[in-house]
């Protein structure tokens, strides 16, 4: 009995050690150094490794590097406007790619993303470039472009 007990404790411990938050997953993936640097700079770390659950549209380190550096620096030291733009790319609840409608949803931030799913899933101007990396708070899916609240 204690060496079944001992096995089930370890195999918990593994798992637990395993299981990791939107922001740990992101971090780990390695294609998320701009966000992650964002996220911090707006003190959403502590938000997105919260209870959640949570669906985040994460643009890639290319998609940031689409927005001029100058763009991009002004908007990393605005720390309201900064807030406002990762909060569009994150959606209450989890939402698996099969799961996924085309039509209008509410964001964290309060406005709507426009999703399409003809040739491909977009979301607002971007394109949905991977799908369903499962966090133990909730799932990424991850797009080649930055979100902009209207």
């Amino acid at each position: 009995m204690k060496k079944i007990l001992a096995i089930s404790l370890l195999s918990f411990a593994a798992f637990s050690a395993q299981a990791k938050d939107i922001v740990d997953t992101a971090v780990s993936a390695g294609n998320f150094k701009t966000l992650a640097t964002a996220l911090t700079a707006a003190g959403l770390i502590s938000t997105l490794k919260g209870p959640g659950p949570f669906t985040v549209f994460a643009p890639t380190d290319e998609a940031f590097a689409k927005i001029p550096k100058a763009q991009l620096d002004a908007l990393l030291a605005d720390k309201s406007k900064l807030t406002a733009v990762l909060t569009y790319h994150v959606v209450a609840g989890k939402v698996m790619a099969k799961d996924v409608k085309a039509g209008k949803v509410k964001t964290v931030q309060g406005s709507e993303l426009t999703v399409s799913t003809t040739g491909g899933v977009m979301v607002d101007n971007a394109k949905v470039t991977a799908t369903d990396i499962v966090a133990d708070n909730g799932v990424i899916h991850v797009i080649d472009s930055v979100l902009l609240p209207k």
